[in-house]
């Protein structure tokens, strides 16, 4: 290239005119020359393009005619006029007929329009009449008035436009999807030499879109008319997105010098799947062979990828204005067809379709377009006559048959589909068909059997019906019948043997895949087409990022080239990419991958520079500087050429014959005074490029100013959302002195009002500019300032958006957890097979620099400090090329760099870490473990135990040992003796980290762990033998018996267990059972009495253990209140008891015992005992009596009883007013003298020998006479031989044993009563045997639970006599067995 241009410009150099004053002389016929050509080269290009428009006209459509594509259903096509409307001029009052010829794909709906205003045939009847036959649409006015005519030549026109604008597509399910030009609605002068040309500015780009949502593409545009601009944009919206919409769209212009279109691809992915794992939805679906109760359902597979297969589809239907869909099949079809039959003659229906797999079902497809059931057989059976006239004659073939009733039998009985789930069965209909409404029946054989009716239930109206129970492997032939009201036809001619089809018919996998280079984000892929193709619907195409196992996909509707490009890749990344091939039966195998390619740009020549400016002249030279090109062209820019001619000439003159590689250039052996303009080349790997636009003229005329030049080469870096930074280069020319700082100034784009944006003048050469509106485009310049003053300003940077790049991410400063190493990385967002990362620090390239060092792994780059300090410190940057503007920068300040230090100091001197320092604890047997835990070790970490500066090995005496899995390191010794005292420490190396701890064990802290480790091995040797697990502690009972009680282990049968108190023995009725593993003695009524050592001793010929619990002082303490808080919550409330000496208040209990904290208060007052009252108790109850009861003793008792923790109060109200409460008092007193009760005569305790006989009298005394009833341990004493019961003159009970045994031991009891209350009185009677000691009771003997309790005489309230009157009675509580019966004192009621 450089060869041919030297040539060249040596052949031009000759005919340069060398005379100065030659080219001063032409210089103002030049500027003439740049206003003139232009319009002349602009009035030859209007001339040629009428005279070529003709013949483009001719080309396009000869084009179109030949272009017949064989499936026409499958390529949407954009509406166009094939023969377009023609101007008219017609006498008034003539039928006028304008006919155009349109076509597109769908169909085009078009609409006439008159003055702007939709034509409305029915307006005015008879005045228009539209008309459309095979694509020729007709328009006819029948009276046209003059002043009509004006406007309708003016409108024709209008029309046109309109019916070209106004064109919309219809989608699969009626969404509209809106194409609009509003700005092109320009009237179209009929001019011979009127020029229209199109300028596409703003184009929409390759577009990603979900189902179900919406998008728009959207191209702005300038016209061009004659002697007028116009501008507007074009828009295609698609509101209700749908993997059906997508493909290549394609805006295309028609004007009268040519066409102006812009392509892009639109992707719709799937949407959300309705469960976890479904698969997308089927897409395409759409009806064929549509007949008056049949129609067949086709459609497309969806892709799967990271999905199970699918295993069948449903179809659904849905009558056309109704919102209910039916599902036609049970079972899922694993075809893309079925056959939908059962439809209702002329009705309308949408048709959807749902895949299925193992994990659930897909979203629903797009509906299909709207189909109506009707035989398309009855409108071929038409027949129309022309006839001169106004009317034609329409008759049916039916007439021409002549008076048949009975319809002829059908013909060419074939399958038309053949399926492994079903077959489809076609047939032509009969003729004649007869006089009436026909229908068919069909039948079926199979082999030499009889022919069997397949549709019973149905009447089948159609030429088709599908059979789906076949049987696998049979083969079958089917005959028809024709039949309507007036009979049967023969049987038709049977059909051809048909057999199911196994469904193994996807196509094989596409063959060798090739990935190519395309463009930054995209890569074109092309593939062999399979062998076996199985009427192939297209393919999917699948990509994955190279190391990752999960593949995406590419496409979403099948494709049917063999060749696609992919879109929407990272730049720089590295992909894989496989193909599938896909039919009616779902998709192939996958073809094998291809081979791994980064995202790189095509390799090409570079952009044309540009922004040439001028940054010194000397009178001889100029200093030329430009920006680089923005397209690198897939490789890196290494070599500049510059040209040169006067601006008085078209000749281009070399001025560098070796490449420059900086943008930077003095065009030097200049004529001073002379302009001249300059053009610009860049050149890569792939070649030189398209040259700069030239400059505007440059005057070679020297500056003698003394302020600086301009600044050049205005740069960004860390563009953000509200901030960036701008960087530039010094001038080249200084001025009288050296430049001293800089102003930089900043404006909106568009706009002329700039901003400085800082007040005093900055020395380096950038300046990070805050507060910017994100998404706002700026533009910047930069003037120098010297001693002398603010020089010109630099030329406009190109305008940037505050807007990050998607992606972007920050400079990372840290340190390396491996080396220890200070860095600053950066991972790139985007990047391409050319970029660098260029560091600077303080916007100053660093270079080769011993300080630090530059590394670079795939999208990541790493500037690494040698010998980090405060030199160091600064703003470091970096910018990525060959990008759009990747770039960041972070400040390391001194705290930032302390801390990064000590962190990695702390790694190049690494320790291990411990969780636990050296410490001990005390095993079982006495051994003494010392133990430490670091954080992490590895299976190489070695260490060392060093006691008293000795080191100690694993031996007779210690076991030292490690475990990597928990970081323990420990040291047993065995036997811990007075020996062992010093310091421990314990030494760690893992690799380069290491690390010591120690542990001092001298003085008290020594002694307490000899002291545990020799209890701990006395404990070993004691559980040699039987021993306590828990020694001996208390609970107490529900009945408030105290339980010492203890555990044990270790036991064997002849193992003996003994209780004691104070030495002497305590023999519990109950042996203790050790093998139960738990002994325990009950002490009921437990009392200040059971004060005393109690001790165990547990023994057998393995040894002995002894548990030792002291009851007295706090242990004392802690069982009353234990038997308080048991007996405080079932004490039941206060009443009262007349006695003859007065009354008493009586709280009944499960245990009472004096030792517990008991308080009694009336009216609030603590109560002491005296003669007056006198408070007492028994096992079952506390009470106080009030001796000779008065008017003073009136008002509230209560008592409460004290847990140590809580009060458990019980209060009763004796609040009786005036004379009313003392005959209360004394009807209680005169209830008591008259109550039954036990005058005398009964003992306590009766010790007897067996064999004897027993006597228990007692004289009893009650008015009226007492009932009196004898109880044992609770049960009633019937009277026997054995027991006999007496009671003599209402006096004397008594109750007799005859030869007691010793199974007459027990509790017996007396209860004597009557209706003022009674008394129950208990006896122990003990029976042993001859020969033996009387017995005493035994100490642990449980308390027999007393569940009877006296006869009560309390204040009650009769509620439904005595209340309303106003009485206070007394009422008599009297006791029998399983019930209480409480009797009114007044009015005798029992409640």
């Amino acid at each position: 290239n450089r060869v041919h241009r030297s040539s060249s410009r040596l052949s031009c150099n000759s005919t340069t005119i060398s005379s100065t004053s030659r080219c001063e002389s032409q210089v103002i016929n030049i500027h003439c020359l740049h206003f003139i050509l232009p319009s002349r080269l602009w009035f030859t290009h209007a001339a040629c393009s009428a005279q070529s428009l003709d013949a483009f006209y001719f080309l396009q459509v000869r084009d179109m005619m030949a272009k017949r594509p064989e499936y026409l259903d499958d390529i949407p096509k954009m509406p166009d006029f094939l023969v377009a409307l023609r101007p008219h001029t017609v006498w008034e009052k003539t039928p006028v007929k304008l006919f155009c010829t349109v076509q597109g794909n769908p169909r085009p709906i078009v609409k006439w329009y008159k003055g702007g205003a939709p034509v409305d045939p029915l307006s005015a009847p008879g005045k228009y009449k539209i008309e459309n036959k095979y694509g020729v649409h007709m328009f006819k006015t029948c009276t046209l008035k003059h002043h009509t005519y004006k406007k309708l030549l003016f409108d024709l026109n209008s029309i046109e436009d309109d019916v070209k604008r106004v064109q919309s597509f219809k989608s699969v399910d009626n969404q509209p999807q809106f194409f609009d030009i509003p700005f092109l609605q320009l009237v179209l002068l009929i001019l011979s030499n009127t020029v229209l040309e199109v300028t596409l500015l703003d184009r929409f780009k390759v577009s990603f879109g979900v189902e179900g949502g919406s998008i728009s593409l959207v191209c702005s545009m300038v016209p061009v008319l004659f002697m007028s601009v116009g501008g507007g944009a074009a828009r295609l919206t698609l509101p209700h997105l749908a993997k059906d919409d997508e493909g290549l769209y394609t805006l295309r212009i028609f004007t009268k010098d040519g066409t102006a279109e812009h392509s892009a691809y639109l992707f719709v992915s799937d949407a959300a799947p309705s469960a976890a794992g479904a698969p997308g939805a089927p897409m395409s679906v759409k009806a064929y062979d549509i007949n008056s109760d049949y129609v067949l359902v086709a459609w497309k597979p969806p892709n799967t990828v990271n999905e199970a297969a699918i295993s069948g589809y449903f179809v659904d239907r849905c009558e056309a204005g109704s919102d209910t869909w039916v599902q036609c099949n049970d079972a899922p079809v694993k075809v893309c067809k079925y056959p939908v039959h059962g439809l209702k003659v002329g009705r309308s229906y949408h048709f959807r379709v749902r895949a299925v797999n193992s994990a659930g079902i897909s979203r629903p497809s797009r509906k299909s377009d709207k189909v109506t059931a009707l035989d398309d057989a009855e409108s071929q059976r038409l027949q129309v006559i022309k006839i001169e006239g106004r009317y034609d004659i329409v008759i049916k073939d039916d007439d021409l048959e002549g008076y048949v009733t009975i319809p002829g039998e059908p013909t060419d009985v074939h399958a038309s589909e053949v399926f492994k789930s079903y077959v489809v069965l076609s047939w032509s209909p009969p003729s004649p068909r007869g006089r009436a409404p026909l229908w068919y029946v069909i039948e079926k054989v199979s082999g030499t059997g009889a022919w069997q009716r397949i549709n019973t239930a149905v009447k089948l109206h159609s030429p088709r019906y599908p059979v789906f129970d076949l049987q696998d492997g049979q083969k079958y032939q089917f005959r028809v019948y024709s039949v309507n009201l007036y009979g049967s036809s023969e049987a038709s001619a049977p059909s051809e043997p048909v057999e199911k089809v196994d469904e193994d018919g996807v196509p094989s996998a596409p063959g060798q895949v090739i990935a190519t280079r395309n463009t930054k984000s995209s890569v074109f892929v092309q593939w062999d087409a399979p062998k076996s193709p199985k009427n192939l619907m297209g393919y999917y195409i699948d990509g994955r990022v190279v190391g990752a196992k999960e593949w995406f996909p590419c496409n979403h509707k099948p494709f049917k080239h063999t060749r696609f490009v992919v879109h929407g890749l990272i730049p720089g990344e590295t992909y894989a990419f496989r193909v599938q091939a896909v039919n009616v039966f779902g998709l192939s195998e996958e073809s094998q991958e291809s081979s791994p390619i980064a995202v790189e740009p095509a390799l090409a020549t570079p952009s044309a520079p540009f922004g040439i400016t001028m940054l010194s002249c000397d009178g001889a030279s100029i200093t030329l500087a430009w920006k680089s090109p923005k397209h690198c062209g897939g490789s890196k820019v290494n070599a500049y050429y510059v040209d040169k001619r006067n601006a008085d000439s078209l000749v281009w003159k070399e001025v560098n014959q070796s490449a420059i590689t900086e943008r930077t250039c003095t065009v030097e052996n200049l004529t001073e005074g002379t302009f001249y303009e300059f053009k610009v080349q860049a050149g890569n790997m792939a070649g030189v490029g398209v040259p700069s636009a030239p400059s505007a003229p440059m005057k070679c005329e020297a500056w003698t100013m003394d302020e600086p030049g301009p600044a050049y080469d205005l740069s960004f870096s860390e563009v953000r959302g509200h901030s960036l930074v701008v960087l530039w280069k010094a001038p080249v020319y200084t001025g009288a002195s050296a430049v001293t700082g800089y102003f930089v100034e900043m404006a909106k784009k568009g706009s002329s009002e700039f901003v400085t944006l800082n007040e005093e003048a900055v020395s380096h050469r950038y300046l990070q500019a805050t507060g910017l509106e994100e998404g706002a485009t700026y533009v910047f310049k930069v003037r120098a300032v010297n001693a002398s003053g603010v020089g010109k300003a630099s030329q406009l940077s190109e305008p940037v958006c505050a807007k990050a790049l998607p992606g972007t991410k920050e400079i990372l400063a840290s340190v390396d957890e491996e080396t220890g190493d200070i860095f600053l990385s950066l991972e790139a967002c985007e990047i391409c097979e050319t970029s660098k990362f260029v560091w600077s620090k303080n916007y100053k390239p660093i270079g080769d620099c011993p300080r630090v060092s530059v590394s670079t792994k795939g999208r990541t780059s790493r500037l690494t400090f040698t010998s980090p300090d405060k030199d160091d410190l600064g703003r470091y940057s970096v910018v990525v090329t060959d990008t759009d503007g990747v770039s960041g920068s972070h400040t390391l300040t001194e705290d930032a760099l302390n801390t990064m230090l000590e962190l990695s100091y702390a790694i190049r001197h690494p320790v291990v870490p411990l969780k636990h320092g050296l410490n001990y604890e005390i095993l079982e047997k006495g051994h003494v473990r010392f133990w430490l835990q670091a954080v992490k070790l590895s299976p190489s970490v070695s260490y060392r135990f060093i006691v008293n500066d000795k080191e100690v090995t694993s031996g007779e005496g210690h076991k030292i040992s490690h475990d990597v899995a928990t970081g323990v390191i420990q040291m047993t010794v065995d036997h811990f003796t007075r020996a062992n005292e010093g310091t421990y420490t314990v030494q760690i190396h893992d690799g380069k980290a290491k690390t010591q701890s120690s542990l001092v064990l001298v003085g008290d802290v020594f002694k307490a762990a000899l002291k545990e480790a020799e209890f701990q091995r006395k404990e070993h040797i004691r559980k040699q033998g039987p021993h306590f697990s828990e020694y001996l502690y208390f609970t107490v009972t529900e009945d408030c018996t105290v339980m010492l009680a203890c555990k044990v282990a270790n036991v064997k049968k002849e193992t003996t267990f003994h209780w004691y108190k104070e030495d002497d023995e305590i023999v519990p009725e109950t042996p203790p059972n050790v093998m139960s593993g738990a002994c325990a003695l009950p002490i009921p009524l437990f009392s200040r009495k059971d004060h005393g050592v109690y001790k165990a001793v547990l023994g057998d010929d393995r040894g002995k253990d002894t548990s030792v619990f002291d009851i007295s002082g706090q242990v004392f303490d802690d069982i009353i209140n234990a038997i308080a808080h048991i007996a405080g919550a079932s004490a039941s409330d206060l009443v009262l008891q007349c006695t003859p000496e007065g009354i008493r208040l009586q709280c009944y209990m499960s245990y009472y015992t004096e030792e517990m904290k008991t308080v009694w208060k009336h009216k609030e007052s603590k109560i002491a005992s005296s003669e007056k009252m006198r408070i007492g108790g028994t096992a079952e109850m506390a009470w106080m009596q009030i001796c000779d009861p008065s008017d003073k003793e009136k008002g509230h008792y209560s008592i409460e009883i004290s847990d140590g923790v809580k009060t458990h109060t019980r209060t009763f109200d004796l609040s009786g007013q005036g004379k009313e409460g003392i005959n209360t008092l004394s009807r209680l007193n005169v209830s008591n003298q008259y109550r039954g009760r036990v005058v005398g005569g009964l003992p306590d305790v009766v010790t007897i020998m067996e064999q004897k006989s027993l006597s228990l009298t007692c004289t009893v005394w009650g008015e009226p006479t007492p009932e009196v009833t004898w109880f044992k341990n609770e049960q009633e004493v019937a009277s026997t031989e054995h027991t006999k019961v007496t009671f003599d003159g209402g006096k004397f009970a008594s109750l007799v044993i005859n030869q007691v045994t010793p199974d007459d031991s027990g509790k017996y009891s007396i209860n004597v009563r009557n209706k003022y209350g009674g008394e129950f009185v208990e006896i122990t009677v003990s029976v042993y045997r001859h020969g033996e000691k009387i017995p005493e009771p035994k100490l642990g003997q449980p308390k027999t639970p007393k569940h009877l309790l006296p006869a009560l005489v309390c204040l009650s309230v009769c509620l439904s006599v005595c209340v309303p009157q106003g009485f206070v009675m007394a009422i008599n509580f009297t006791y029998q067995p399983l019930s209480v019966v409480s009797v009114c004192n007044i009015c005798s009621c029992q409640t």
